[in-house]
């Protein structure tokens, strides 16, 4: 597939959807376009109850990104211990926990600033 151009907060969504079919746990989208200075435009962050959920969780984010745009993360880390991956995408950077690392971290408290938004989840 020849990679399609695709904004951002396009991106940002798809990796929301693929998080969300993967169960992963309160899933946000810090917006972080407004911040002066930023490295990307959006975080977009979950976690999961398991090493295990984590791994299926990054599995199913560089899947769904591949199938809707033919587009490669520039790189992944952290998929060793899969306690905190970090799925870098240039613009957009997926942050996939375990529960106690996403506590112990609180990235979402050190971008405060950022704009947050939840997806609908239909249990």
């Amino acid at each position: 597939m020849q990679p399609r151009d695709v904004s951002s907060e396009e991106l940002s969504g798809l990796l929301m959807e693929a998080m969300l079919d993967k169960k992963g746990e309160n899933v946000v989208r810090l917006d972080l376009r407004s911040i002066p200075n930023r490295a990307v435009d959006f975080f977009v962050i979950c976690h999961g109850n398991s090493g295990t959920q984590v791994d299926a969780i990054t599995e199913s984010v560089h899947r769904t990104v591949k199938q809707a745009t033919g587009h490669s993360p520039r790189s992944t880390e952290g998929r060793q211990l899969n306690e905190w991956v970090l799925i870098d995408y240039f613009d957009v950077v997926a942050h996939v926990f375990t529960g106690p690392v996403r506590a112990f971290y609180r990235l979402e408290d050190l971008w405060a600033d950022a704009e947050v938004f939840k997806p609908d989840v239909k249990e």
